[in-house]
């Protein structure tokens, strides 16, 4: 069994950018900052901040651009993905998060750390063969 599955809660770094494909379907790229306090060798606490590329597609896509700004703290589901490409002749190589859910948390125009409750939007999932292995009643908890 593998398991390909990212989870954050970070604040978007600037606005949407949104575009479509050939096909019609919506393509939204955000980026998102993550921070973490650490202490340094001198055992001073310092703050890192990662960034990360997500991808998210259709409806969701639509909704993101439409409601997100700079600032903005989402909640993000989904899963890593490494796309490989061509360079001024070197391989180059771009890590994403390809988002499933994405949650709007805090106010819009909210600059705080708080959650003040926000909105909810899920990608939908893929059909899944309806049976026995659905049903989870006889699990005991």
């Amino acid at each position: 069994m593998t398991v390909n599955k990212a989870i954050l809660v970070g604040r978007l770094g600037r606005d949407p950018e949104i575009r479509n494909t050939n096909s019609g379907t919506s393509v939204c790229n955000l980026r998102v900052a993550t921070d973490e306090r650490r202490k340094d060798r001198d055992g001073n606490w310092t703050d890192h901040t990662e960034w990360h590329s997500v991808t998210v597609f259709g409806r969701t896509a639509d909704n993101a651009a439409r409601f997100l700004s700079k600032g903005r703290q989402v909640y993000i589901e989904g899963r890593i993905q490494t796309r490989q490409y061509e360079k001024d002749g070197q391989t180059r190589y771009s890590t994403e998060i390809v988002a499933d859910v994405l949650n709007f948390l805090g106010g819009k125009g909210d600059g705080d750390s708080r959650d003040h409750g926000g909105s909810a939007i899920r990608s939908p999932a893929p059909s899944r063969n309806s049976g026995a292995a659905d049903d989870h009643s006889d699990i005991p908890f």
